[in-house]
């Protein structure tokens, strides 16, 4: 695997074509010879990828369900179950997505006649031929082409289709010209060209493969659940045997001491802890579905909200993945472009006769066209035929202007020059039927220096002027600014060609150009970005204020990027680069500390030879940073530098390269719209509107999760001691029982388990996106403190003592004096008062106590449940009646305490008990048994509000520590 996260090792690019010929044995005009390919083939394979091993759907999913401690959690974790089956069926999945990316048929040159053939029998060294529509069958080294671009968003992220020539223009394969990939697809012109890697060997192969060799590991939620699981397994383990050696010590048999050995470890089990997972996880899976946030792994949601560092994508994620004309310079000024539907916020005067040429040229001079039946959709949602900057160009001049449909046909199209990466420009020539002007006008657009060296005139408010030395600086002075600002910038010029050498019917010639493309009259410049998406802004601040570092990664050009991270507020107003520095102090970058810039844009030609620690020492000491032109690889390196430095990493992505990265992260997020399938099989969750902003939902969503679960599990343990602690007095003091097994199992079954899971429904505090990210190491979901702390409650005895005290049994009577009390043959047993007691009485006494200590606990609880609602806001502030699942279960808590209160001790007798219909009938506790739970109850009450006001006001304070924030029960 490390060999996959290495650099590409490719030099075919640099080599000459002879030198390529003699490589791969092959002749570019006639190919391999049929027989020279079967041998290729039967050496290097088909050309395909390798599938991963795969096991059996049904071994996988019995794996889930019966493999570790999924035993011990039983049936609950059926539901968690099938969503763990599926995540384990993801790497199969993925791979299915590559293949979909495998075009079925390629043309070939063999034996010096085309060929359609198979892709899988493509082998290296066949001249393959690509034109406009087709998927590149394998890595081709350019060796002609034809106004040939290729979309390479899938694997690099560059929105805009790239030129292909047989031209070397990078030493970084990756960014040359004259190497196309597999799988990427050919959107205009024709190209040939020598295949240099085939299935596993080539970009997309390697991307894949590494894809599948990467572990996402466990959830941080998983490893909470486990780690709970291991300290209650503890707890209950150690109790559970000390029961069983003193039960044997004091003479009880074998079985009755394996009982309360069972009995003790059931007891500890948090019975409703599974459902609440479940319940917590699949409410927010549905909430965050509602905000277009598709959840495919449910621990994943825990993930984000756990998360520490972000690295996101640019281009559809932070932007609006559509180019939009920003700016345009005219009349010798920048002017800010307005491309709002209704127009309200134009800043320029459209009656100018420079912008009406320049409008004129940017319709004419541009391929792209409105998809048919669009007319009742506004103009920027409406769909297109043409790239992304042409896009850009005939919205902003449809919103502007009115109908280029119109305009075109006003000015019909004589002939055309595609832009070619030699020419730089685009060249078209229309009828003109505008008086006062020729019969025939030429529009140019391209590159703004190579358009500015075709003119010699300048249009000015309507009039030509000499191109002179102060307009060109001043062009060259918008041109940077506009540059600077990460836009792509565009120049337009025009001609009016004389009539009497280019009257009407003239034949124009593109071949052997026969009309001028010099001394032309330069128009204006357009500029074009990819506009941050509106709620990002505000997103980046939330997770700043929520402290989480949002990284850009991105493999758009350094300017462009650093340009959106400031929009974006990714690069904070203030914050400056080394290079910044430097302009500023007009010193070499070489002079700067770098540690004295909290920002730091990084290029991946500088991080490819970046050593880890150089790396480390970036993501340690920089704030704000943007890694910018990065390979699939590399993006895959700064995710584990990240996750090396402590953080817990999301990465986002859309694209193929992509893939990587979101399976590596500890939770992956893929775009819905713009993404594609390999991402979205490989990432935990999708952004069904490809908005950064759905991100901050969930990891809000994410530490809500973790917080309710954190109050059901204190709410649950803090009834466990006191159902214990009655054994413990009766084997240890030889005292009667004080709760009855059956008592237990109505307090876990019946008035535990309903509040517990009703805690999943908590709606966030005001401060759940102003704290720290939590520190897995130390902010545990179950620590030591905690299970201290809840299991300190034992209000239950006081009221035991209290009833036992008033039929004159004090407590220091009952010591020693079980076994006589259970003795059915004693019906003599005297109390402090001198009052003999017979078995059946003293039996109405003991389960008297039984329901008086389940009243107790039960009481005690209801007071847990109010506190256990917030972290640090007041009861007052959140309320019971605010949240009526809460309210809801609080009643059914109290309907089921005075159900369970007599029928719990009615059901402690047996059936043979000739007491059993009468006590049932007509007993019933006395009010003042019933309010010995209450000073507890105040207590808990009154001490959590003092703490929580301590902590509100002391946010820094030793009673706002993550552990003590579940000290309410000390």
């Amino acid at each position: 695997m490390d060999d996959l996260k290495k650099e590409v090792d490719l030099d075919d690019h640099k080599l000459t074509l002879d030198e390529l010929n003699r490589k791969y044995g092959t002749d570019l005009a006639r190919g391999l010879s049929s027989v020279r390919a079967k041998e290729i083939l039967l050496r290097d394979g088909p050309n395909t990828l390798t599938p991963p091993r795969t096991t059996p759907e049904w071994v996988k999913f019995c794996k889930q369900l019966f493999g570790g401690l999924q035993c011990l959690k039983g049936v609950s974790y059926l539901t968690i179950t099938h969503y763990s089956h599926n995540h384990s069926a993801k790497s199969s999945k993925i791979m299915d997505s590559f293949k979909n990316l495998v075009p079925q048929q390629a043309l070939v040159v063999r034996d010096g006649e085309k060929k359609n053939i198979n892709t899988e029998e493509v082998v290296v060294g066949d001249i393959v031929e690509v034109k406009g529509g087709d998927r590149i069958p394998a890595d081709l080294r350019i060796v002609s082409a034809s106004g040939c671009k290729v979309d390479n968003s899938s694997l690099t992220g560059e929105s805009e289709p790239q030129t292909r020539s047989p031209d070397f223009s990078n030493d970084n394969p990756l960014e040359t010209r004259n190497i196309a990939f597999f799988s990427t697809n050919c959107v205009e012109g024709t190209a040939r060209g020598i295949v240099i890697n085939t299935g596993d060997h080539t970009i997309m192969g390697r991307i894949a493969a590494l894809a599948m060799s990467l572990e996402s590991g466990q959830t941080p939620l998983g490893i909470e659940i486990d780690h709970f699981i291991e300290i209650i397994t503890g707890v209950s383990v150690f109790f559970g045997m000390t029961f069983l050696i003193l039960s044997v010590i004091l003479g009880y048999g074998w079985l009755p001491s394996i009982i309360f050995l069972i009995g003790i470890i059931v007891a500890n089990v948090p019975e409703g802890l599974l459902a609440t997972v479940t319940v917590c996880l699949t409410l927010t899976a549905k909430r965050m579905a509602k905000k277009n946030c598709l959840v495919k792994n449910l621990e994943a949601v825990e993930t984000l909200g756990s998360t520490s560092t972000i690295c996101s994508d640019k281009t559809g994620t932070l932007t609006q993945n559509r180019m939009t004309v920003a700016h345009m310079w005219f009349d010798n000024q920048i002017h800010d472009a307005d491309t709002t539907e209704n127009q309200s916020g134009t800043s320029f005067d459209k009656s100018s006769a420079t912008w009406a040429a320049l409008a004129r040229v940017a319709g004419l001079c541009n391929r792209a066209v409105f998809l048919a039946e669009q007319n009742n959709i506004p103009i920027l949602k409406r769909d297109v035929s043409g790239d992304a900057s042409e896009t850009a160009l005939l919205k902003c001049i449809e919103l502007c202007c009115g109908s280029v449909k119109d305009m075109r046909e006003k000015y019909s199209k004589v002939v055309e020059i595609p832009f070619n990466s030699t020419n730089k420009y685009q060249l078209s020539i229309h009828e003109n039927n505008m008086a006062g002007e020729s019969n025939h006008l030429l529009v140019m657009k391209g590159a703004p220096e190579r358009i500015l060296d075709s003119c010699s005139t300048i249009l000015l408010h309507g009039k030509e002027h000499p191109l002179d030395d102060e307009i060109k600086e001043s062009f060259q002075k918008a041109y940077e600014v506009l540059g600077g600002l990460g836009e792509r910038v565009l120049g337009f010029c025009h001609f009016q060609l004389p009539d009497d050498q280019f009257p009407e019917g003239f034949d124009f010639d593109c071949e052997d150009v026969n009309f001028p493309t010099e001394n032309l009259c330069f128009v204006g410049l357009m500029s074009m970005i990819d506009p941050p998406r509106a709620a990002v802004p505000d997103a980046v601040s939330k997770c700043r204020c929520a402290g989480i570092k949002v990284i850009m990664v991105t493999g758009d050009h350094p300017i462009t990027a650093k340009a959106i991270a400031k929009g974006v507020g990714i690069i904070s107003e203030g914050n400056e680069t080394v290079e910044e520095i430097a302009a500023r102090l007009k010193i070499p970058v070489s002079e700067v500390n770098p540690r004295d810039a909290k920002a730091c844009v990084v290029h991946g030609g500088e991080l490819k030879d970046m050593t880890a620690e150089q790396l480390d020492d970036i993501l340690k000491h920089h704030t704000e940073i943007v890694f910018a032109r990065t390979s699939p690889q590399q993006k895959l390196i700064i995710v584990e530098g990240c996750q090396r430095q402590g953080a817990i990493v999301a990465v986002t992505g859309d694209g193929v390269n992509d893939s990587p990265a979101l399976r590596k992260a500890d939770i992956g997020v893929a775009m819905g719209i713009a993404g594609s399938d390999v991402s979205k099989q490989a990432a935990d969750m999708i952004l069904l509107d490809d908005n950064f902003a759905s991100i901050v939902t969930g990891v809000e969503e994410g530490r809500l999760i973790f917080d309710n679960l954190k109050k059901s599990i204190t709410y649950t343990l803090s009834s466990k001691i006191p159902e214990m602690t009655p054994f413990l007095f009766l084997l240890l003091a030889n005292i009667p029982l004080a709760l009855g097994t059956v008592t237990i199992l109505c307090i876990d079954l019946g008035t535990d388990m309903i509040p517990a899971i009703s805690l999943a429904y908590e709606q966030a505090e005001n401060d759940i996106m102003k704290r720290q990210p939590r520190n897995p190491k130390t902010d545990r979901l179950v620590n030591e403190r905690l299970i201290s702390v809840a299991y300190g409650q034992f209000a239950g005895f006081f009221t035991y003592f209290v009833i036992m005290a008033e039929n004159g049994f004090y407590p220091m009577d009952l010591l020693g004096i079980r076994l006589d009390w259970e003795n059915q043959y004693i019906n003599d047993m005297e109390d402090s008062y001198g009052q003999q007691w017979t078995y059946e009485s003293r039996k109405i006494i003991e389960f008297t106590c039984h329901t008086a200590y389940f009243a107790t606990v039960v009481i005690a609880q209801w007071a847990v449940l109010i506190v256990c609602k917030t972290r640090k806001n007041s009861y007052f502030q959140q309320g019971l009646m605010k949240h009526t699942h809460t309210f809801i279960q609080f009643t059914l808590n109290s309907f089921s305490f005075l159900f369970y209160s007599p029928l719990s001790t009615c059901l402690s007798f047996t059936f043979t008990s000739n007491l059993f219909i009468f006590y049932f009938l007509v007993f019933f506790l006395r009010p003042f048994w019933w309010v010995c739970a209450f000073p507890y109850t105040l207590l808990i009450f009154i001490y959590d509000e003092v703490r929580k006001y301590i902590m509100r006001r002391n946010p820094g304070g030793k009673c706002s520590g993550t552990v003590d924030d579940n000290k309410f029960l000390s």
